[in-house]
């Protein structure tokens, strides 16, 4: 079985990537690792880990994966919302949030600079992707008459990956707003799991070509 070693940003997306797309995987003859980004390394104790303070960190675990070459490839998954202003093509990108999510793993591709890395964002973050079915995040969140205010947003916008990535109005703050008992660690699990890969997959695209393109490698 073939390893794939991904770099996630926090524990939502290392279980994730162990829970859901792990399992997926062995189809295909492949495992996949996931590796929560340090923050800080300090001489003796814990390294803290999870979220993305500085492109340099993200920089330096990448190569450290990297050198390990008995991997298939190296890949990520970072959330494109809050992104350090220093990571790559971030002050240049485009609006629409296709091209900006391909300008920047554009870009992220040719800093990295390894023919095996395949860089990877979630447009726009990870609780975009639970917006895929609403009625499971109500369920899952205990209150199933909120199911219309969700189904409401995700009407505004062509597929759920496009819900914007403004402070006020990105996925999280929407979830937040309206479960004042939402956190992405455990509900975030719990929702993706009721939602299923495969309607994932069908209805967030920039998703599913990276899925795609791990499943396809050789």
């Amino acid at each position: 079985m073939r390893t794939i070693l991904v770099l996630v940003e926090g524990q939502t997306e290392e279980k994730f990537i162990k829970e859901v797309l792990t399992p997926h995987f062995h189809n295909y003859n492949k495992h996949l690792i996931p590796t929560i980004v340090n923050t800080k390394i300090v001489k003796s104790g814990r390294n803290f880990k999870g979220g993305i303070v500085s492109y340099r960190q993200v920089r330096r675990d990448l190569m450290r994966l990297l050198g390990d070459t008995g991997a298939l490839c190296v890949t990520t998954m970072f959330d494109l919302y809050g992104l350090p202003d220093e990571f790559p093509g971030r002050k240049d990108a485009p609006v629409f949030p296709y091209d900006k999510v391909q300008h920047l793993e554009n870009a992220f591709r040719k800093d990295i600079d390894h023919p095996r890395f395949i860089g990877n964002l979630t447009l726009h973050e990870f609780e975009g992707i639970l917006f895929t079915k609403p009625a499971e995040i109500a369920k899952a969140l205990y209150d199933p008459d909120k199911e219309l205010e969700l189904t409401k947003i995700k009407a505004a916008f062509k597929t759920p990956e496009e819900i914007n990535d403004n402070p006020k109005t990105a996925p999280s703050k929407r979830l937040k707003d309206i479960f004042s008992i939402y956190n992405k660690p455990f509900y975030g699990m719990v929702i993706s799991k009721r939602i299923g890969l495969q309607a994932i997959r069908a209805e967030c695209p920039h998703f599913h070509q990276w899925v795609s393109r791990l499943e396809n490698l050789q």
